[in-house]
């Protein structure tokens, strides 16, 4: 989606013109007919409520648009904002039209509002059609350019920064969207080295030897079962203070998962291409962030596996001796994300010395039985933290709901021949998944387990998402650095 800025309108104005309007505040200068046609439609400026008329002006046809951007003084006066550059881009997407203008010269927005139309309106208006070749004209896309007219002073800066945020957004919709035969390990990395030439990250990359030599049996041994071999993805982004601590995000990116041995049922399996929707974000966060040139020390980490049921197959009761030196007896192979993140958290308190550790992955089922599609839940052994984290989500849209961590539950993950067992009983499956990830949190580091299971894929649009990918954890993570870690 393109998106310009002009002073005022001209012959060039594309013919689909919006104004956002306020709840029961319509504009003083509506025609009559538009006026009346708004009343007659019971349109009163509700959030994402859409009225259209038609119109001639010097000698064309002009499609006038409002849009409803709910109460001015609502508390969540940006997300509505979202919702009503959403609509027009969900409204209009397929219409034939190839541009759209918002005319924003009322002076009524200022410049963070008229950024968070935009950034609803780019956001909305993402689809992956990459394999649609069959597509009827009335189902493609044709909305590719917004013009603002009238902006205020401020808005396009403001925009640019949004745009930054879109771009990591797309970026992990895109990865999560992909086929699993075309997004695994390797072409993750390659994927993503491609979208962050000239950013200025600095990329690290580890192979098998490499990461066999460091010890990270509980990450190869999910891989062990896959022609596609592991990689470990590192992003390292320092725009803060020179002798800052870096705050790392972990992603869980197993990018197929069967279950290994411990076989998935059949019907559903197909959206396990999304099970490394924690990697995705982590990623397109990292873009944002560097797009943004964010003031702060932040690296990104992705776990990148396949988990196959190959005779080579890690099988339950193997035991696996992670890079920490804790041996796991491996009880069931589908609950193999915890082993990816386990080794690459050691590795990276081992090489970073992080201020904090936060993993976003979707982890367990037991999350969406918990939360359904409206949280991710948190878990942290920081109170500070889980309370920045909870904030983040509230301010992004990114939800978070936070549970328990004790001793208790690792009473769960005793094994009677090895360290810990990979999992514990049905019950309370999300949390002895976060117990086992903390036991590899050394020094009373900062740390914080995103469960994120059940928001990465949607089966239904959403206000700024369509079906499929959402790109959940871009935004939590981007205003988690914007509010905690940058200077």
């Amino acid at each position: 989606m393109q998106i310009t800025f002009r002073d005022a309108a001209d012959s060039s104005t594309p013919r689909l013109l919006a104004r956002i309007v306020d709840q029961d505040g319509l504009p003083a200068d509506l025609s009559r007919s538009d006026a009346e046609g708004a009343a007659a439609a019971r349109f009163t400026g509700k959030t994402g409520q859409v009225f259209e008329s038609f119109a001639e002006a010097d000698g064309r046809i002009v499609r006038r648009v409002l849009v409803g951007a709910g109460k001015a003084d609502a508390d969540d006066r940006p997300a509505a904002l979202e919702k009503a550059g959403a609509a027009l881009s969900a409204r209009y997407l397929t219409s034939g039209e190839k541009a759209l203008a918002i005319d924003a010269s009322d002076g009524k927005l200022d410049a963070r509002s008229v950024a968070s139309v935009l950034l609803g309106a780019r956001l909305r208006a993402w689809r992956h059609d990459a394999y649609r070749t069959k597509l009827k004209d009335e189902q493609k896309r044709t909305l590719g350019e917004i013009v603002v007219l009238g902006a205020p002073h401020g808005a396009e800066a403001a925009w640019r920064v949004e745009e930054a945020l879109a771009e990591g957004v797309e970026l992990t919709r895109e990865l999560v969207a992909e086929p699993a035969n075309v997004i695994y390990p390797e072409s993750f990395v390659e994927r993503v080295k491609a979208r962050f030439e000239g950013t200025g990250v600095e990329i690290t990359i580890l192979d098998e030897d490499e990461m066999r030599a460091l010890g990270m049996g509980a990450l190869l041994g999910v891989s062990q079962g896959s022609a596609r071999p592991a990689r470990l993805l590192a992003l390292k982004w320092l725009g803060g203070a020179k002798a800052g601590k870096p705050t790392v995000f972990v992603g869980k990116g197993v990018t197929f998962d069967t279950g290994g041995i411990s076989l998935k049922q059949p019907a559903g399996m197909e959206d396990m291409k999304w099970d490394m929707g924690g990697a995705g974000a982590v990623a397109g966060a990292m873009l944002s962030i560097a797009r943004r040139k964010a003031k702060a020390n932040v690296i990104g980490v992705c776990g990148l596996v396949e988990n196959m049921p190959d005779g080579n197959a890690q099988r339950p009761g193997d035991i696996v001796t992670t890079m920490s030196g804790q041996t796991v007896e491996v009880i069931n192979t589908d609950a193999e994300g915890r082993l990816v993140l386990c080794d690459a958290i050691t590795w990276v308190q081992k090489e970073f010395d992080p201020a904090a550790i936060v993993d976003l992955a979707t982890l367990t089922g037991a999350m969406i039985i918990s939360l359904g599609h409206e949280h991710g839940g948190v878990f942290s052994n920081n109170d500070r933290l889980a309370e920045n984290l909870l904030a983040a989500g509230k301010a992004s849209g990114d939800k978070l709901w936070r549970f328990p961590l004790s001793p208790e539950y690792d009473k769960l993950l005793d094994s009677p021949i090895a360290d810990i067992k990979n999992v514990g009983p049905r019950y309370a499956g999300s949390i002895t998944a976060a117990q086992f990830i903390q036991r590899f949190v050394e020094n009373g580091t900062p740390w914080a387990h995103c469960d994120i299971a059940g928001m990465v894929w949607a089966d239904k649009a959403g206000a700024t998402w369509d079906k499929g990918a959402t790109g959940f954890g871009v935004r939590l993570i981007d205003r988690f650095v914007r509010d905690t870690v940058e200077e």
